[in-house]
């Protein structure tokens, strides 16, 4: 068992070596100002993470969009706190108890919307609200306050190789799921009465993709914290919503908004000695008020020059 732990260790570490070292080849291409942020291995490991962050986020934020579920987005962000306090407590990996408490508050929302008169908001604002007071009481015991702020801000500079397997785990684990099973979740985004008359069953993939979203939150807390993830789920895709009808390239959009934003957010966040999580979603945001202006089809400037043309 120790020698097969010892070997999954090493291929890790020969991997993200692998990968930091053919996105650097992409980094020294860019202008001396950029680049020479990223020659230290710090920032190279928080490169990285920011990367896969962006792009899984920038994938999962097109269905979280389309299925209006940025509350639940939200509500798991949250709910995982008591999961992350209880982990520390008992000397586990955050991961674990985030993922199972995020899990629990999932299937808790379902149960109260499918078996009770509360409606799903209702039943989200119920679920995350406890669940984030109760993080809150048990961090405010057993942790100091730098403890509560990595886990709700983030710490991308400081992030550890483990942190960044984990983040990497993930992102495989969900690309895996979107690309085997794109068209019943495709389906379901956009007509779940007709996924479910096609066969599809639509249980499995309501909690299947809210899992999905369970395991990129969870994978986020290093990167851009708890509270920020949950711009990176709505931001890229709604960004790519204002400039496209068509979902691949929805997705595509999205992934590049993530990414991109993740990089010069990252870039910006050491040049102006700011918060790299917060300053990665503003990054997002102004590329979101961008599309907002300058769409082709759906951009406020356009639309009101069109007016005025046929006025």
């Amino acid at each position: 068992m120790t020698e097969l732990m010892t070997a999954l260790s090493l291929f890790g570490d020969t991997l993200v070596s692998g990968l930091i070292a053919a996105l650097m080849v992409i980094v020294n291409l860019l202008p001396s100002a950029v680049s020479d942020a990223f020659q230290y291995a710090f920032m190279q490991r928080a490169l990285l993470t920011s990367v896969l962050v962006g792009a899984i986020c920038g994938i999962l934020s097109c269905y979280v969009v389309l299925k209006r579920w940025s509350l639940l987005g939200d509500a798991i962000s949250h709910a995982v706190l008591p999961g992350v306090a209880i982990a520390y407590l008992l000397g586990w990996p955050f991961f674990v108890g985030a993922f199972i408490t995020g899990a629990l508050t999932s299937v808790g929302i379902g149960a109260i919307e499918r078996h009770t008169r509360i409606k799903s908001d209702a039943a989200m604002g119920l679920m995350f609200t406890s669940a984030f007071a109760l993080g809150i009481v048990i961090i405010s015991k057993i942790a100091s306050s730098t403890h509560l702020m990595h886990i709700l801000f983030g710490n991308v500079l400081g992030v550890k190789q483990s942190a960044l397997l984990l983040t990497l785990v993930a992102s495989v684990i969900a690309l895996l799921v979107v690309w085997l099973a794109y068209r019943p979740l495709l389906l379901y985004a956009f007509d779940p009465l007709q996924a479910q008359a096609l066969g599809f069953n639509t249980s499995i993939i309501h909690y299947g993709l809210i899992l999905l979203l369970t395991l990129t939150i969870v994978a986020s807390l290093e990167t851009v914290g708890i509270i920020l993830v949950v711009a990176m789920l709505i931001t890229p895709g709604a960004t790519a919503h204002l400039l496209t009808d068509r979902f691949k390239t929805m997705m595509l959009i999205s992934v590049a908004v993530g990414v991109s934003s993740a990089v010069i957010g990252l870039w910006l966040s050491v040049v102006l000695d700011v918060a790299s999580g917060g300053t990665i979603v503003l990054v997002a945001t102004s590329w979101f008020f961008l599309a907002l202006l300058f769409s082709p089809q759906h951009g406020l400037i356009l639309r009101q020059w069109r007016r005025w043309r046929m006025g």
